[in-house]
């Protein structure tokens, strides 16, 4: 079984927004993401939050698919990630996920390969209203922003 790591997380909690959803844009990522019926993706219902998801169901936010490039079935940095962090990927807000794929990308792209101890060295993790983001690393933001 994997070793699970817990690092202090900065951040706040808070209640979790209402979102504004749209079937049509719902429909558009299944069936352009070639979605399998099997996985038996669902619209969620009006007033759901990303916390409502049915027990067998994860949220996933269409900014992961748009902004983020992710896809189905997740890579293995993806799932190091996550594993190491000990979060879900429903859990996870859509600019963390634009984040940690960003620097997979940039790695592959420069012929080094991902590894969460490298991401490390850029991202801290920060939870916001019951979400997780990863932001980059304070000191490395004093130093260069």
């Amino acid at each position: 079984m994997a070793e699970e790591h817990h690092e202090d997380v900065a951040g706040e909690e808070g209640l979790v927004p209402l979102l504004m959803w749209d079937l049509g844009l719902f429909e558009q990522i299944v069936r352009s993401f070639r979605f399998p019926p099997e996985w038996d993706a669902m619209y969620p219902g009006q007033n759901q939050t990303a916390a409502d998801a049915p027990p067998g169901y994860i949220t996933l936010f269409e900014d992961f698919f748009h902004q983020g490039n992710f896809q189905l079935p997740a890579t293995n940095f993806m799932a190091h990630v996550l594993q190491f962090y000990g979060f879900h990927i429903s859990q996870m807000s859509p600019p963390g996920m634009v984040r940690v794929r960003y620097f997979e990308f940039l790695c592959r792209y420069h012929g080094i390969e991902p590894t969460v101890e490298r991401f490390r060295v850029f991202y801290q993790l920060i939870r916001n209203m019951g979400f997780f983001t990863l932001s980059a690393v304070e000191e490395l933001r004093r130093r260069y922003c």
